[in-house]
C-alpha cells in the first residue's frame, strides 16, 4: 500500500501535473493540500477518468484538502478540527480531512504556517498543533491503524534545512513549533522519513524564490506518521523530488510511504 501526500499549491494551476504524476507514480492513496478552490470547482471527474475517487474539503483561493483513492471510495470520518482561524468572525479554515480506506484512518492536514510570530497566526498555529494531537492520540488509544500526513509547515529538527540561519526567526523553525511537533512523535508516531533518513538532508520544499531549487535551498515540512502497527509494516518511505523540477510544478515535492499489507 503506497500512501501520498502532495501539496499541490492550487488545484487549477497544477492539475496536469497532478495528473500526470498520479498516472506515473500510481499511489494508492493520494492526500492533497492547497488545493484553493471552492467545493463545487473541484474537479472530481479528471481523477474518476484515472480510477481515483475523491472526497475534499475546499475554501475559495485558500488552503483545502483533499483524499483521493485508488478503486474505492474513501469513507469520510471527520473533516476540520473545529478551531476558528486567527481573525474574529472567520470561522474554521479548511485544513483538515480525516477518511478510512482499506482498513486504514488517514489523517490529512495542512497545518496553519504561523507568520509573522509572534503574533496572532503564530498563536492559532501552536492551538491548531494542541488540537491535532489530541485527535491523533485518540486514534492511538484506539488502536486505529492510522496514517497522519500532509504538509506540517514544521522543519522538525537543524538537518531538515539547508541552513540554519536562513530560517531561524520563521515559524516554521521555532522551538515552540519544534517542541509540539515532537510531543506529537512522542505519543508514539513514527515519522516515516525521517526513520529511513536519520542523517537528514531530505527536503520536501524550495522556494519559488532566489534560485531556491536551482541552489537545492529546500527543507523538510511535509512529513508521515505512522501509528506503532503501521511502523511495523514500514517498507519504505522518500520524495518524489523529481516532480519539483518540471514545468509549473508546486514549490512542494510528492511525499510517500509503502507499507506491507
Amino acid at each position: 500500500m503506497r500512501i501520498a501526500s502532495f501539496n499541490i499549491n492550487g488545484i487549477k494551476a497544477r492539475l496536469p501535473r497532478l495528473l500526470e504524476w498520479l498516472e506515473e507514480r500510481r499511489p494508492t492513496v493520494a492526500c492533497l493540500q492547497e488545493i484553493k478552490c471552492m467545493d463545487e470547482n473541484f474537479p472530481a471527474e479528471e481523477f474518476e477518468r484515472l480510477g481515483y475517487h475523491a472526497i475534499w474539503h475546499g475554501q475559495k483561493s485558500f488552503n483545502g484538502v483533499a483524499i483521493l483513492a485508488d478503486g474505492v471510495k474513501p469513507e469520510e470520518k471527520q473533516r476540520g478540527l473545529g478551531i476558528d482561524g486567527p481573525k474574529d468572525g472567520e470561522g474554521e479554515q479548511a485544513r483538515y480531512l480525516e477518511a478510512e480506506v482499506n482498513g486504514v484512518r488517514i489523517c490529512d492536514l495542512y497545518l496553519p504556517n504561523g507568520n509573522p510570530q509572534p503574533g496572532p497566526k503564530f498563536d492559532y498555529k501552536l492551538a491548531w498543533m494542541e488540537r491535532l494531537r489530541e485527535r491523533c492520540r485518540a486514534h492511538l488509544q484506539a488502536e486505529i491503524p492510522t496514517v497522519v500526513l500532509g504538509d506540517f509547515n514544521v522543519i522538525p529538527e537543524d538537518k531538515d534545512v539547508w541552513a540554519v540561519k536562513a530560517m531561524e526567526d520563521d515559524a516554521l523553525m521555532q522551538p515552540e513549533s519544534r517542541d509540539s511537533y515532537r510531543r506529537m512523535l512522542n505519543d508514539g508516531w513514527t515519522d516515516a522519513i525521517d526513520t529511513l533518513n536519520p542523517r537528514g538532508g531530505v527536503w520536501t520544499y524550495w522556494d519559488y524564490q532566489a534560485g531556491a531549487w536551482q541552489r537545492d535551498h529546500g527543507f523538510r515540512i511535509d512529513h508521515m506518521l505512522l501509528s506503532p502497527d503501521r511502523a511495523d509494516r514500514l517498507l519504505a518511505a522518500g520524495v518524489d523530488k523529481e516532480y519539483r523540477g518540471r514545468e509549473k510544478a508546486s514549490d512542494h515535492a510528492p511525499v510517500w510511504v509503502e507499507l506491507a499489507d
